[in-house]
């Protein structure tokens, strides 16, 4: 009779979870990487527009390597915002991922070894296909296909933008200056999916439209980060309200 191999407990999928196979977690995974990898044209393109060379577009990419926070930067470069203003705008958008970091240092357990390497990966995508794994095995071949496959062709596509944008000449010209917010935009609106998410969307949306012509380039970005709290107040204040008023209803109706 073979011997049965004895899986470890924190390999095996969660209750209730089927085990996925590896070539699901693969094509799940190289999905993601090479849809979200193709709009590092787009920043390419951006970063150019807003007077960065190729070499300081694609240093970004590499060091940074966090869309919405790169998006950020030259963005508020482009406008005309001091340099520190702008990094700490991209600071700030990029700060989410510390979260991500708490959650998949868990769910991974990489070895000491691995994890500075592993925290360059903590982004937006390899979060989610990670976090829709059913066990561990799954959840790192999973960070590690998207993490790999997107961090190579995000600098690919961020070189080739820079390079076309810097041989078009003034992007502003050709209209691809739009791209990158066009391209935030078409990837954040499908993770719009509950109303508190939309309604702190629309709320950092009107704070942008409505400091961005009084305040430095950069500052209107800080401003907008207060409406997930703002929304997320008061709902909270909702809910308890909900929950005080729950036991006087049923009160009045026992008496009734």
């Amino acid at each position: 009779m073979p011997e049965q191999t004895q899986i470890p407990a924190t390999e095996r999928a969660a209750p209730g979870r089927p085990a996925k196979p590896d070539a699901a977690v693969i094509r799940d995974a190289l999905g993601v990487g090479i849809a979200v990898g193709l709009s590092g044209f787009a920043f390419g393109v951006t970063s150019a527009g807003a007077g960065l060379t190729v070499l300081q577009t694609c240093a970004l990419s590499l060091l940074v390597f966090t869309g919405a926070s790169q998006f950020a930067l030259v963005g508020a470069l482009a406008a005309g915002g001091n340099p520190l203003t702008a990094a700490a705008g991209a600071f700030f958008v990029g700060a989410r991922n510390a979260f991500y970091g708490l959650r998949l240092s868990a769910l991974l357990d990489n070895r000491a070894a691995v994890k500075p390497f592993a925290a360059h990966w903590v982004i937006d995508e390899t979060a989610a296909v990670t976090m829709a794994q059913p066990d561990r095995r799954s959840a790192r071949l999973g960070f590690t296909v998207t993490g790999l496959s997107l961090y190579v062709l995000w600098n690919l596509t961020t070189l080739g933008g820079a390079l076309g944008a810097e041989a078009l000449g003034d992007t502003q010209t050709w209209g691809l200056d739009a791209a990158g917010p066009a391209v935030f935009l078409a990837l954040l609106a499908p993770m719009l999916k509950t109303t508190v998410e939309r309604v702190a969307a629309g709320l950092a949306v009107v704070l942008l439209l409505v400091t961005l012509p009084v305040l430095p380039a950069g500052v209107p970005v800080l401003l907008s980060a207060l409406a997930a709290p703002a929304v997320l107040f008061v709902q909270g204040r909702r809910e308890r309200a909900t929950t005080t008023d729950a036991p006087h209803t049923e009160l009045r109706e026992d008496r009734s």
